[in-house]
Formats: C-alpha cells, sequence, structure tokens
C-alpha cells in the first residue's frame, strides 16, 4: 500500500512539475485532483440525482434556463472573440503553430482564453444538474455524460500543457457552435411556442459534427506534419475528434434518418 501511495505520489510530482508556469496559478489548474474530483461528484450526481428525483415532481426552471443558456452564449462570444482576434493578432499559421510560453501580452492573452474555455468545460456540467431536475433522465445518453465529463479533462491538460499554439482552433471552432447551440437552447426554453422558429435542429447537429471533422482533419495534418507542437496531445485530440464523430453520427442516424425511414 504504501508502495502504491508513493508511486501515485511520483506521478502526481511528475504531472504538476512539467506543466506551463504562467497557467499553475489559475483556478483548478496547478494538479488533476481538483478536476478529478469534479469528475467523480458529476458522476454521483448522475447515479443519484434520478434516484432522489423520482418520487418529486420536476423542478420549474424556465427562468434559471433562460438566462443561464444565454449567459453562455455571451460567454461563448466572448471567448470567439478573443480566440480570432489574439490569433490574428499573433499571426497564427492554421497549419503549424508552436505554443508561445513567453509572458508577452498576446501569448498571455491567449492562455487566458483557453482557461475561460476550460472553465467553460466546468459550468457545463450545470447541462446535466437541470436535465436532473427537470425529469429530463432520456436525455442523460451515454453520448451526453461522456463529452462533459472528458471535455473537462481534456481542456485541463491543455491549459496545462498547452495554453496557445494549435489549442486555438479548437477553441475557436467550438466556441463558435456554442454560440449557435445554446441560442437554440436559449429560445427553446422560452417555451412551446417557440418550436415553429427552432426547425433548425437537425441543421444544429450537422453544424456540430463539421467541427469534429474540421478538427480530425486539422489535427491529423498538424500530426503527420514536422510542426513543434506535441504529438501526444495531437493524437489524444485526433483520437477524440474520432470517437465524437461516431457518437454524434449516430445519434443524427437515430434522431433524424431513421425516425424518417419509420415514418
Amino acid at each position: 500500500m504504501a508502495s502504491a501511495w508513493q508511486s501515485f505520489l511520483s506521478v502526481h510530482q511528475r504531472i504538476v512539475d512539467n506543466g506551463d508556469k504562467r497557467t499553475d496559478p489559475w483556478l483548478l489548474v496547478y494538479s488533476p485532483v481538483p478536476v478529478s474530483l469534479l469528475f467523480l461528484v458529476y458522476l454521483c450526481v448522475i447515479w443519484a440525482g434520478p434516484r432522489l428525483m423520482k418520487h418529486r415532481q420536476p423542478v420549474d426552471l424556465k427562468v434559471v434556463l433562460i438566462v443561464y443558456n444565454f449567459a453562455m452564449v455571451g460567454l461563448s462570444a466572448y471567448m470567439f472573440h478573443e480566440f480570432l482576434v489574439t490569433s490574428w493578432l499573433s499571426k497564427y499559421s492554421l497549419l503549424c503553430q508552436p505554443v508561445d510560453y513567453s509572458t508577452s501580452p498576446l501569448a498571455m492573452r491567449m492562455a487566458k482564453v483557453c482557461w475561460w474555455f476550460f472553465f467553460s468545460k466546468v459550468i457545463e456540467l450545470s447541462d446535466t444538474l437541470f436535465f436532473i431536475l427537470r425529469k429530463k433522465n432520456s436525455q442523460l445518453t451515454f453520448l451526453h455524460v461522456y463529452h462533459h465529463a472528458t471535455m473537462i479533462f481534456n481542456w485541463w491538460a491543455g491549459v496545462k500543457y498547452v495554453a496557445g499554439g494549435q489549442s486555438f482552433f479548437i477553441g475557436l471552432v467550438n466556441t463558435f457552435v456554442h454560440i449557435v447551440m445554446y441560442s437554440y437552447y436559449g429560445l427553446a426554453a422560452i417555451g412551446p411556442h417557440m418550436q415553429k422558429y427552432l426547425w433548425w435542429k437537425r441543421y444544429l447537429t450537422s453544424l456540430q459534427l463539421l467541427q469534429f471533422l474540421m478538427i480530425l482533419l486539422h489535427t491529423g495534418y498538424n500530426l503527420f506534419s514536422k510542426c513543434d507542437f506535441p504529438d501526444s496531445m495531437n493524437m489524444v485530440v485526433f483520437a477524440y475528434a474520432t470517437t465524437l464523430i461516431l457518437l454524434f453520427s449516430n445519434f443524427y442516424y437515430q434522431s433524424y434518418l431513421k425516425k424518417k425511414k419509420q415514418k
């Protein structure tokens, strides 16, 4: 037992020692322990939440959802602006962009928006809590839980080790998609009378699939070309984007194509 604990401490020390010293002081970044505990709490909420709500009435969260979703639109728009403007001013290359680990104003600006992007993934865990409180348990799919739970780890690693460089492309594309996505959810939360204006849900799923394909191609090119960006990170992103393409494609088929065939 003592040997296992010493091994754990040794691994933990290597993880924290090899990180980006600029981002270490920022909330949840220095050690993987806080984000791991957050992940465990998230899983506990998913397990216990539906059981606690089983004999209770769904909670009316209409006002909360409207405020939350449009606040997320605002946060996504801010991050999209920061990723776009900072990469443009820094003359980033779309094909190969190493991380600037300096403390120059533009390098720090990019690192900070990467942290905000990571923290937005923590905030987005609230999506699951809202489903549970509203007793929308059918929404707690493997795709939903997998995507939300893994993104906090992926972007913790991004901020810890590669806050900038090629990482900006993922943030840029994803924040744009989230502007559209949370706009849809915000309008849907207003009430059933908005449904006639929300005919474009199918195209939202298509947009989500397109972003993962773009990330896959972008990372794949970077992975197989000579670029001073960690191959380990590229491999993780490439594999992760592949899983999301498969899962979202299945969701698209089940939600739209299969139902159309049945009709």
